[in-house]
């Protein structure tokens, strides 16, 4: 076992099929899931990736909840609750941890950091003898940021390293620099003792040294190298030859 694997957070997660009622229902029957036994982590990064309806947000969902995280986002003191959209898949999860306890711990939904920001803000409304919560993610509100902003201000202020974190389409909020940025501050962050479990689409953060890649589709789910994924060969054939590209796409 390398040095390094002691910083080791989360090892692998099975889908303990018993536990599942009818594996004809949604999600279990998503090629995917479907075929599913068990997921090793990387003890540093850990890539899922693939189409839309794939199955990557509801993989790393069900990850999240089952490891205590609120299903809408946040830190494992999250308790709020705006619709109940996550699956069940969770409860059909057992989890393998390592030895050490992680210290800190962050869900990013993409689609809901919306709402952990307005709990932030409703929570600092009551009364408190300890400091407001906005000042771990840099004491200015996340709502008067754009929303890449305030995801940077999480990944700078609120994320302080030996911690589990499990992100969903972060690029969502974030340009090709700020990408880059992330990029950056995750390798701090690893350094620190940190672990991440990220679904994404985007060949910028994928190309994270060494990560593991595992790639979701109707193939079910496989460990690639990165210039394997379809996110890589796809992005480049395009940055080639953009016109040869746009001509068979569009005609003429």
């Amino acid at each position: 076992m390398k040095a390094y694997e002691a910083r080791h957070y989360l090892l692998k997660a099975e889908l303990l099929w018993d536990r599942v009622e009818d594996r004809a229902t949604y999600p279990f029957s998503l090629p995917a899931i479907s075929g599913l036994s068990e997921i090793a982590f990387h003890p540093k990064v850990t890539f899922l990736v693939g189409e839309n309806g794939s199955g990557k947000s509801t993989l790393i969902e069900a990850l999240a909840v089952a490891w205590g995280f609120n299903p809408e986002g946040g830190s494992k003191n999250f308790r709020f609750g705006t619709f109940a959209s996550h699956s069940s898949l969770h409860g059909a999860l057992r989890l393998t941890r390592g030895t050490r306890r992680a210290k800190d711990g962050f869900f990013l939904r993409a689609e809901s950091y919306f709402n952990v920001a307005t709990n932030i803000e409703d929570l600092d409304r009551e009364p408190s003898f300890g400091p407001k919560i906005i000042e771990s993610y840099g004491n200015r509100s996340l709502h008067k940021q754009s929303h890449g902003e305030s995801f940077l201000a999480l990944l700078e202020h609120r994320l302080g390293g030996k911690g589990l974190y499990i992100f969903d389409e972060p690029e969502a909020a974030l340009s090709p620099t700020r990408q880059m940025s992330m990029l950056v501050r995750m390798h701090e962050l690893i350094a620190a003792d940190s672990q991440f479990v990220i679904a994404t689409h985007s060949p910028i953060l994928m190309a994270y040294p060494d990560a593991w890649i595992y790639q979701m589709g109707q193939h079910g789910l496989e460990r690639v190298d990165y210039e394997d994924t379809e996110h890589f060969r796809i992005t480049r054939s395009f940055l080639n030859n953009p016109r040869d590209v746009l001509r068979q796409l569009l005609g003429g």
